[in-house]
């Protein structure tokens, strides 16, 4: 049997992008709970600490509050956990009993590759269950359970014996790490242990394609296999073929599809958003041209492996932006006095001001520091568009605390 729409008629990269942004939900935010639009998404990376989950949750959700992941995490409702690509993400506590056995090639692979020769003659298996023991008796640092591990086996790198454990064990990273404005050492133990059940013995690689077809489509099996970290997935998808939908890019490649998934027409509107670090939307093809234009990847995606967040204007990356955070104590120590409020490029809403340079000196009403929200377009910005920067910076200072400011810096400065 092959797939439905044998035609294959071809979907323009614009059509694409309209797609993607629908299903993770970045052409209007939508109303549903956390928990299940991280489900949704199969996780958020969270690579980096702590912002990039929250973020990307601020950028799909009405209503959503800082506070509402915190406790998802809290109680255990969702976890840190290297998972797709080998990356730390947050997933439900659900997916990362299911994910993390499929995914298990990924970080098999990883290891042999980084560590392979200096593990020469230790006996991974029995390695991985003398971790188990210590990461159990009480959450660790990969430092403290290198350490450990080397007492026992001396003349191997700690970090490689750790590292082993982290690859072959499912670990989870416990509060607080990642919770935002507390965070804390990347503390590990178990799944198992952490959730009090075992990972799922029978997960299915059929649905975990599917829901990536939910949340990314249109895509080929190379753009699947870019996201997850496992290859072979051609022959996953041609079984799966009878009950999905085909298309081709402008390139000719087959693409998959559920076949009720939304693909808005190429002149739907989209929104200016501001897109997190690290986040998916850009990690997750292996031909990107959808969201992010060739000319910036450069610019957004660094020689030394970050993802910086991302300005989307008419649906594609056109910028660059970080969120700051200004303490009190970082003004006393650069010595700079305290901006008075309002001023050009402050955030709607009497918001403080900052003094030129990197914004030192800011304080909110309760002395607790403030936020700097600095977004550097490639090209330079219409009014309109402008604006709309504007306006969603707002949302984000407003989601942070509501205090602090907006700066747009100028093309050529980015």
């Amino acid at each position: 049997m092959t797939a439905r729409n044998p035609a294959a008629a071809t979907l323009s990269t614009r059509e694409l992008g309209r797609a993607l942004l629908a299903r993770q939900h970045l052409l209007e935010r939508f109303a549903t709970t956390p928990a299940r639009m991280v489900g949704h998404l199969l996780g958020l990376q969270a690579q980096a600490v702590s912002q990039p989950p929250y973020l990307g949750l601020w950028s799909r959700l009405d209503g959503f509050t800082p506070g509402q992941l915190t406790e998802l995490m809290e109680r255990r409702e969702v976890v840190r956990i290297a998972l797709q690509r080998g990356t730390i993400h947050l997933v439900t506590a659900d997916d990362c009993l299911t994910l993390r056995p499929l995914l298990q090639p990924v970080l098999d692979q990883a290891l042999r590759n980084t560590y392979g020769k200096r593990l020469a003659g230790v006996d991974v298996d029995k390695l991985a269950e003398a971790g188990r023991a210590l990461v159990e008796q009480e959450p660790r640092t990969f430092q403290q359970l290198g350490a450990l591990l080397a007492e026992e086996l001396p003349g191997h790198d700690p970090a490689a014996l750790a590292q082993a454990v982290r690859c072959r064990l499912p670990l989870v990273q416990v509060p607080p790490r990642g919770i935002w404005g507390r965070s804390g050492p990347a503390a590990h133990t178990t799944a198992e242990h952490w959730l009090g059940r075992r990972p799922d013995e029978r997960p299915s690689l059929d649905a975990m394609v599917l829901r990536y077809l939910a949340a990314f489509g249109p895509a080929t099996a190379t753009d699947v296999q870019k996201w997850c970290g496992l290859t072979r997935l051609g022959k996953v998808l041609a079984a799966l073929a009878p009950q999905l939908t085909t298309f081709r890019d402008e390139q000719g490649r087959i693409l998959y599809d559920l076949p009720d998934a939304p693909r808005p027409d190429a002149a739907t509107p989209a929104p200016v958003r501001l897109v997190a670090p690290f986040d998916n939307l850009l990690l997750s093809h292996a031909d990107r041209s959808r969201i992010l234009p060739e000319e910036y990847r450069s610019r957004v995606m660094t020689v030394n492996g970050l993802v910086l967040g991302s300005l989307l204007v008419d649906g594609l990356v056109a910028g660059s932006w970080e969120l700051t955070e200004v303490r009190p104590e970082r003004a006393r120590r650069s010595g700079r006095a305290e901006a008075p409020g309002g001023g050009q490029g402050a955030a709607p809403g009497g918001r403080a001001g900052v003094p030129d340079g990197q914004g030192e000196g800011v304080r909110g009403p309760d002395g607790q520091g403030a936020w700097v929200v600095r977004v550097r377009p490639f090209t330079a910005l219409g009014r309109r568009d402008a604006a709309a920067v504007e306006e969603e910076a707002g949302r984000l200072l407003e989601f942070t605390g509501g205090t602090g400011v907006l700066r747009i810096e100028p093309p050529e400065l980015a």
